[in-house]
């Protein structure tokens, strides 16, 4: 799996909602459109910004409560969305209806201390879709 490119790769510049909604285009729309669902579902999120260095850049944490929930990164175009999943919440995925091949992707990651970690580009709604799932799942594991 290739990372994506981040356009936010200067430490000097901390995304701003203004740069970041230039760089997602028509994806802001999925974008709002997420952290809205995320909010009406779950609760409150909190957005926090963080560097982690020259090729790897800016990236979004997006808490819930204290938890990480996702990470974001904005690419030229679209965005990407990582998650990191515990067995509890690898196993409630293994029995959803996501599609077959994004279910073995995760259960066939690397598994780290933290988790077997998962990367999704939102570049449609389907992709769109997955991600809903996928937070839906690891909110309440």
């Amino acid at each position: 799996m290739t990372m994506s490119p981040n356009l936010f790769l200067d430490k000097a510049k901390q995304p701003t909602p203004a740069l970041l909604a230039s760089a997602l285009t028509s994806k802001g729309k999925c974008w709002d459109e997420l952290k809205r669902h995320i909010q009406k579902r779950h609760g409150p999120v909190v957005e926090e910004w963080k560097y982690y260095g020259k090729s790897i850049g800016w990236t979004m944490k997006l808490l819930l409560g204290r938890r990480n929930l996702l990470f974001f990164t904005a690419c030229d175009g679209y965005f990407a969305v990582s998650f990191v999943f515990g067995d509890k919440a690898v196993s409630a995925v293994q029995h959803s209806t996501l599609p077959k091949e994004l279910i073995e992707q995760l259960v066939n990651a690397r598994k780290y201390a933290e988790g077997r970690g998962i990367r999704i580009e939102v570049r449609s709604q389907r992709a769109l879709r997955q991600v809903v799932g996928l937070v839906d799942i690891k909110a309440v594991n």
